[in-house]
This record gives C-alpha cells, sequence and structure tokens, in this order.
C-alpha cells in the first residue's frame, strides 16, 4: 500500500514556502529541470534526511502523487523497503559520491505499485563551493528489470529441461545397454527413441512448454507409423484432449512411441487388417482424479507372450512409472496386446 501521508510538518511548509525563492535563484536550470521527461528532484543539503524542496513533472507522472504531497518529505519517502539497509548504504554512497553508475532502487508509487529506479544524485554548490542541495535523477528501468527476472527465470527453466532431458537420454542408453550387444541393432534403438524424444520436444515447443493435450501426444507419436499402407484409417482415439505438463508429455510421448513400434514389428501394423483402439477416461481416486487408458490392438497376427521383457516393454513399464507415478500392465492376448494405464490425471479437457 502507498505510504499515508501525515500532516505537513513546519519543515514541509517552510520548504514549500521557499520553493519560489529556490525557482528564482536557480533560474533556468530549475525551468529547464521542471520541463525535462526525466525524473528529477532537488534536496535540501542541510536538513536531515535530504528533505525535497523541488520536483519536476515527470517525477510526480513516475510516483503518482502531487507536488504538494512530495515536498518536504524525505529523499528515501518513496523506498519500497525503507529498512533496507542495502538500499539505504546505495543511496548514502550516491549523496557522497563514492557511488559509480548510480544507484538502482526499487521504490513504490501512490498506488502501491513497485517501479525500479536508477538514480544519480549530484551537488549544487553555492559561490563560495559549499553543498547547498543535491540535484537527483531518477532513470525508470522496470522494463529492463522485469526481462532480467523474465530471462533469468527462461534460463533456469531451460536448464530444468535440459537435465530432464539428458537424465532420460541416459536411461535409454542403460536399458538399451542391458538388452543389445550388436552395436548395430544399439544404435538404431536409441536412435528410434532419441526421434520420439525430439518429436515431444517439438510438439511442446509449439505449445510455449506449458502442457501439451494427450490427443496432440498421440497423434504425434503416431504420425511416423501412420504415413503408410493406409495405417491411420486403422487406429481409432476416443477420450477428451486432456493436458499434460511437460514431463508427463515426454513420458507419454515415449511410451505410445513404443507401443507403435512394438505393432509394427509384432502386432496389429504389422498386417494388413490389424487396428489400434486407444480410449481413456478420467476417474476420481483417493489422491485426486487419475486418468484410465487402455491400449487395443485387434485381427493382427497371433500374439505370444515374450520370453524375457525386452527394451521397449521397460521403457514403457518403467518409464511411465518413474515419470508419471503410474501404473502399466502389458497383457500378451493371443487375439492382440492390451496396454492399460493408470496415471494422475493432470488437468481439466482441453476445450475445442
Amino acid at each position: 500500500m502507498a505510504k499515508k501521508i501525515v500532516d505537513k510538518s513546519e519543515g514541509q511548509k517552510a520548504a514549500e514556502a521557499n520553493v519560489e525563492s529556490f525557482r528564482h535563484e536557480l533560474g533556468p536550470f530549475v525551468v529547464a529541470a521542471d520541463q525535462t521527461r526525466m525524473a528529477m528532484v532537488f534536496t535540501d543539503a542541510k536538513g536531515p534526511g535530504h528533505p525535497i524542496i523541488f520536483a519536476n513533472d515527470a517525477f510526480l507522472a513516475l510516483t503518482g502523487y502531487d507536488r504538494e504531497e512530495v515536498l518536504g518529505q524525505d529523499f528515501n519517502f518513496l523506498m519500497e523497503r525503507g529498512a533496507d539497509a542495502a538500499a539505504l548504504a546505495k543511496i548514502e554512497s550516491e549523496f557522497k559520491a563514492h557511488a559509480e553508475g548510480g544507484a538502482e532502487i526499487q521504490y513504490r508509487r501512490k498506488d502501491g505499485s513497485d517501479f525500479w529506479a536508477v538514480v544519480f544524485i549530484s551537488p549544487v554548490r553555492d559561490q563560495d563551493g559549499e553543498i547547498v542541495q543535491y540535484f537527483a535523477s531518477f532513470v525508470d528501468v522496470t522494463r529492463h528489470k522485469e526481462e532480467q527476472i523474465e530471462s533469468k527465470m527462461l534460463i533456469d527453466e531451460l536448464n530444468h529441461r535440459v537435465k530432464n532431458t539428458l537424465a532420460t537420454v541416459q536411461s535409454l542408453v542403460w536399458q538399451a545397454s542391458r538388452t543389445n550387444s550388436d552395436p548395430q541393432v544399439f544404435r538404431e534403438a536409441i536412435e528410434t527413441r532419441l526421434f520420439a524424444l525430439s518429436r515431444s520436444h517439438d510438439l511442446l515447443t509449439r505449445e510455449n512448454w506449458e502442457s501439451a493435450g494427450l490427443v496432440d501426444v498421440l497423434n504425434d507419436a503416431l504420425e511416423p507409423f501412420g504415413i503408410a499402407d493406409g495405417r491411420a484409417e486403422r487406429v481409432t482415439i476416443k477420450g477428451e484432449n486432456i493436458r499434460f505438463p511437460p514431463k508427463a508429455a515426454l513420458a507419454l510421448g515415449i511410451a505410445f512411441n513404443e507401443l507403435a513400434t512394438n505393432a509394427v514389428k509384432y502386432g496389429a501394423f504389422s498386417n494388413a487388417t490389424g487396428s489400434i483402439h486407444i480410449e481413456w477416461k478420467v476417474e476420481s481416486g483417493a489422491n485426486g482424479p487419475r486418468l484410465s487408458l487402455i491400449w487395443r490392438e485387434k485381427d493382427g497376427p497371433p500374439v505370444a507372450a515374450p520370453i524375457r521383457k525386452g527394451f521397449g516393454s521397460r521403457v514403457i513399464e518403467r518409464g511411465v512409472a518413474h515419470e508419471l507415478e503410474g501404473l502399466v500392465h502389458l497383457d500378451y492376448r493371443k487375439e492382440g496386446l492390451v496396454c492399460t494405464m493408470d496415471i494422475p490425471a493432470a488437468s481439466e479437457p482441453l476445450n475445442g
């Protein structure tokens, strides 16, 4: 909230009475300061707290105060945190001409809003060289400060994403190395998963890395497998476009890529008649809403459960379980693979 202005003190009344005299003494300089677009004030060098004896229109526009509310006030009356020792020390250094490049201070307007300004303070001397006033100018750097804060947030977010991506890549390489001893097979296994990860990154980039819809994640993951042989017509998707945060969207994109890859090699996409039906619904849970998703294949070749879990199965089960704190079950039914996922529902359905 804006600082409440108390009744005028005798000192303030005296300061107001001396304004015209001050204008007369400095003449054209005060007129120029009054008309410039840069916020400026003059203070009394001898009064405690450096009371303000002149404020130009630009300063009043910047702070939102009327002139009579400013004259006589201590120089630091606008300071957002009046007891901020570091900020007070910066201002004091400016008055003593010890600072270099001005003091960057956070201030508060009359309406309670904050702004940042770089303050430059210079002495005004009389004929004997004695300091009688101080002249202060304020350069509004609020936008620059906000851009700095936003840039730092973006850099922090980028670092976070890079670390998560590297952790995902590390996990993929580790799991692939456990199941593939042939260098060529190992390379292909890693490349296909990295391409899937890249497509999910592209999707999130289009969404400004805020979130991604489940339908969009599915379509993006299946797109490489639906171009040839009319496969796109053999996939049905039923469910609302629930949005998931980036971490969840990446994990789901990789899982769907694994399921589609398996379908091309052994399942519904390995012949001309197989199809895939994907549907989901949101249900209430003890710890919040949960998404129940079923990936069901049919009319493909007869399915048999693998003797041991392969790389793709580990990626699906462990990736979803670890990244989404969910459960995944792969049921190798003779008529077709059925994959069920039980994961936290991140948000409300996306309209449109």
